[in-house]
């Protein structure tokens, strides 16, 4: 038995209390918890003391009790006997949802008794818990992404803060102790608070936009999960300019008029703008001839331009029969001239007249600037001097000290008085060292020059003698100055420093402001589209050759919707490509000032691309013979009846879908365009004029742009005009010869060109077969039938057709059915013809023995006379005429002994003084006498 058992039935038999005291604890408790932990370290630690002690059961405690609205802890007792008990939470502590608790714990004893009656509490304690955090969350930026914008040239304090927040409860892990830039290499830092800040001033052209990637770090160092992006864009300065331009504009040739600056403003940087004056250059003066210009030669631009004909083209192409160019410098293909000071070429004698009358037209196209060395010597343009014995200028153009001097000696004549003779233009252009052209109309005594299509008359005109006549002969020269006397050699004298073109003069006539503008003119330039579209208060204005826009205004987005419409255009089919210099130059004025901003240049550039390269093809009949007689008549024969000229372009047509990246589809497409000149040259010995020509109707030429000139060596055809005008005129082109009997056969060659050489047709052959044999007339209608079948010939098109004419040759089959049908007729003819004699022969045999002895007359030496041009005069009727009657003949032979009959009975009808009649027996034997001997006529 236990004493404390014992104790209890002791004092119960005894009736002596045993719970007299209250268990005695701490008045306020501070405990800490460590985040997700249940256990609560209490400072005092949690111990309950009872005086009953050790009274069993009085003097235990037996629990502790908490006191609060559902406090996540409890309290245990670990020994009753010592009070010692422990805090403990019930569940993980979230400190990110409450950081501390207070509530009230009690002490319990254990009674009086096993049954735990008459037990005692102890007072209340307070309990005070702070939860220790535990770092488990990562900073987050409060935004995604953090944005500011900067002007170029300064150095901020702070740009932008960024703030990261850290769910933690705790100061040390919820603070952001530190900001860091991940982004290497930018000019920016950031501080501990997040202010961001530049290190290096910004430029807007160097960048216009910075990303940079930001991270934090809590107290407990622990970095952000996601890095924030910070833009920040930088902000030019506000200077004043145009603003939304490209630099480099692109052109592809048939693109018409395209926008060069479509989205164009000006920034003024809000100053009181009162006026806005703009100039818009376009700079060709590299390209050509000082802008993109048609390319033909000189001879077919003046035909085009309506200008009157016999113009001498004294600077040509060098050729067989313009060879005193062959020496000079050229430039590219537009026939451009460069003189260095050192060359000078002779016109040969017979070029230009001796007499140039009174009007007389001198057009050129010339680059010249200041002339070299210290004292300025005449620079000849043209020349005509004396070719020996002495030094006379009869005319002349030549560039002295940046003056352009025309020269004209007239000859002595009845009166004998002073005459105006040099007549002085004093120009900046002349020396300008660009492209300018010039035209000298004379109507003496007046002479008047054009340049780039404006008049400008002589601010100078000196008098001189006339000249003496002498039977001294004349050398006009250019690029120099010939002086053929006094010197001991004659040679050339004042040569010209500069570049030339398209030198002319014209005897007898002078030219039209009209022609002379058209001769002149680009084919590109400046354009505004929509004219009527133009704000109002816009002024604007165009030079002679668009190649300079000046436009005014006094409101702002009035200028920027004109500058707008202003735009390229170049008219040229096979435009020049490379680049058009372009320079915009702008004053603005302000209210109550001169010039309050200034407004920086434009200078952009125009790339034209080069157009894609047609291919001329000549087709036709390249070979046929005929009979002689048909060359030898009066018109001759066509050459080129079914000639047909196609042009085709092959271009790359690109897949709808642009992710199809593996090219696209060659097409090859006809197009229409101009030619310039088309030769039809004779292969091997050059014609003879005694007995044969090429012919050509000048009446085919009316209406057109076209002209032509005929030689020995062949026929030229030049002029700008479609290809449908050439056609018509090539079929038309006839040869004649009346001299067949030397001549078997001739070959022609063509070929055509566009932009003076520039493309260039394939060569055309045909040859051309003369039939001398009197059994000719059969042979050329098979031969007929041979080369120009039905179907064989070319399918015209009208013009403007897009459709390919690349089908006119017949597939090898046809061809060669073609010729055995051919064969077949050929020998069912001849058979038709050898029973025709066999019959004839047999039938003569019969009569020669039945024959009368004693005729009337003899008709033994009776000869039948056909004339042989009716066969040539009607070829196809009579070979369609001599193939029915001989079919018929092949098939029955009496049908064809009646046919003779009945033709000799026409015969007789139409020569009765011939044929006597003597009665039935005797005229019956009598015509089948007269039947027509045809062993000697040709089948």
């Amino acid at each position: 038995i236990s004493p404390s058992f014992l104790f209890w039935v002791f004092a119960c038999f005894f009736s002596v209390p045993v719970n007299k005291h209250k268990p005695w604890i701490e008045t306020s408790y501070h405990g800490i918890i460590t985040e997700n932990n249940d256990t609560v370290i209490l400072d005092p630690p949690l111990v309950a003391l009872d005086k009953d002690a050790p009274v069993p059961f009085a003097g235990e405690i037996c629990a502790f009790k908490i006191h609060g609205q559902e406090m996540p802890f409890e309290a245990v007792v670990l020994n009753r006997t010592s009070g010692e008990g422990r805090l403990r939470a019930k569940s993980p502590i979230d400190c990110e949802l409450q950081k501390e608790y207070t509530f009230i714990i009690q002490a319990y004893d254990c009674g009086s008794g096993p049954a735990g009656t008459n037990w005692k509490k102890s007072h209340k304690a307070v309990v005070h818990i702070q939860v220790k955090d535990v770092n488990e969350f990562s900073p987050e930026f409060k935004e995604s992404v953090y944005k500011a914008t900067v002007t170029e040239g300064k150095i901020y304090d702070s740009i932008l803060q960024v703030e990261a927040i850290d769910e933690d409860c705790s100061p040390q892990y919820s603070q952001i102790c530190n900001y860091e830039i991940v982004t290497p290499d930018v000019p920016f830092a950031i501080d501990r608070n997040g202010n961001i800040r530049n290190t290096e001033k910004l430029s807007y052209d160097k960048q216009h936009q910075y990303e940079i990637m930001v991270t934090a770090f809590d107290c407990g160092q622990k970095h952000a999960t996601e890095d924030v992006l910070v833009r920040v864009n930088v902000k030019p300065v506000c200077k004043p300019g145009w603003q939304d331009w490209d630099k480099r504009i692109e052109y592809r040739p048939g693109s018409g008029s395209i926008p060069l600056f479509p989205s164009i403003h000006l920034e003024t940087c809000d100053g009181p703008v009162s006026s806005i004056h703009s100039t818009i250059e376009l700079q060709t003066n590299f390209i050509g001839k000082g802008c993109d210009r048609e390319t033909y030669s000189e001879k077919s631009l003046q035909k085009l331009c309506g200008a009157s004909s016999g113009a001498i083209d004294l600077l040509p192409s060098p050729s067989a029969t313009t060879n005193w160019t062959a020496g000079l410098q050229m430039e590219s293909n537009d026939i451009i001239f460069k003189f260095d000071g050192k060359q000078g070429a002779k016109i040969p004698d017979g070029i230009v007249p001796k007499n140039l009358t009174d009007q007389f037209t001198i057009t050129l196209w010339m680059k010249h600037g200041p002339s070299p060395g210290l004292r300025a010597e005449k620079e000849t343009i043209l020349c005509n001097s004396d070719k020996t014995e002495m030094n006379r200028h009869h005319y002349a153009l030549y560039v002295h000290n940046c003056r352009l001097v025309f020269l004209l000696r007239k000859d002595f004549d009845q009166a004998d008085t002073f005459r105006p003779a040099e007549f002085h233009w004093k120009l900046d252009q002349i020396c300008d060292k660009e492209w300018h052209y010039y035209v000298v109309n004379v109507e003496f005594p007046v002479v008047t020059l054009y340049m780039d299509g404006t008049t400008y008359e002589p601010y100078l005109v000196t008098n001189d003698w006339p000249i003496h006549p002498s039977h001294i002969a004349m050398q006009l020269t250019v690029g120099a100055c010939w002086q053929g006397g006094e010197v001991t050699k004659p040679r050339f004298a004042q040569y010209f420093h500069g570049s030339l073109a398209s030198l002319t003069i014209r005897p007898g006539k002078i030219e039209s402001q009209k022609v002379i503008s058209c001769l002149q003119a680009c084919k590109e330039g400046l354009d505004i589209n929509s004219l009527e579209s133009l704000g109002q208060g816009i002024k604007y204005h165009f030079n002679p050759s668009q190649s300079v826009l000046v436009m005014e205004g006094d409101d702002i987005e009035n200028i920027n919707q004109a500058l707008r419409k202003v735009s390229y255009i170049n008219s040229r089919q096979f435009p020049t490509a490379g680049v058009r210099r372009l320079k915009v130059s702008s004053k603005v004025q302000c209210f109550g000032e001169d010039v309050c901003i200034s407004i920086p240049d434009i200078d952009a550039y125009v790339m034209v691309f080069q157009a894609n390269e047609p291919k001329i093809t000549i087709t036709g009949m390249d070979h046929f013979a005929r009979p002689a007689a048909q060359f030898e008549s009066e018109r001759g024969v066509l050459l080129f009846p079914d000639i047909r000229i196609v042009s085709t372009v092959t271009k790359m047509e690109h897949p709808v879908d642009l992710r199809e990246r593996d090219g696209g589809l060659l097409v090859v497409e006809e197009m229409l365009h101009n030619l310039d000149f088309c030769d039809i040259l004779v292969i091997g010995a050059e014609l003879d004029p005694e007995q044969e020509c090429l012919e050509l109707d000048r009446a085919q030429l009316q209406g057109k742009h076209l002209d032509a000139t005929n030689s020995t060596a062949g026929y030229s055809i030049y002029g700008v005009d479609s290809m449908f005008s050439y056609e018509q005129v090539l079929r038309q082109l006839r040869y004649r010869n009346w001299g067949t009997s030397a001549t078997s056969d001739r070959k022609f060659r063509v070929k055509c060109s566009e932009l003076n050489g520039r493309y260039t047709s394939n060569e055309f052959n045909l040859e051309v077969n003369i039939l001398h044999s009197s059994n000719s007339n059969f042979m050329d209608h098979v031969n007929h039938m041979l080369v120009q079948p039905q179907f064989l010939q070319s399918v015209q098109h009208p013009e403007g057709s897009v459709s390919a004419v690349h089908n006119s040759v017949v597939p090898s089959v046809a061809t060669i059915v073609i010729i055995i049908c051919v064969s077949i007729l050929v020998f069912v003819i001849t058979l038709g013809v050898y029973r025709i004699r066999t019959a004839h022969q047999h039938s003569s045999a019969e009569h020669e023995g039945g024959k009368d002895s004693e005729m009337d007359w003899d008709d033994s030496a009776l000869t039948i006379t056909v004339n042989p041009m009716e066969k040539y005069e009607k070829p196809h009727q009579a070979e369609e005429e001599s193939e029915e009657e001989d079919i018929d003949d092949e098939e029955e032979d009496t049908t064809s002994a009646e046919s003779d009959d009945s033709e000799e009975d026409e015969e007789e009808e139409e020569e009765e003084e011939v044929i006597v009649q003597k009665g039935d027996k005797q005229n019956a034997t009598r015509q089948e006498q007269l039947e027509w001997d045809d062993s000697t006529l040709p089948y």
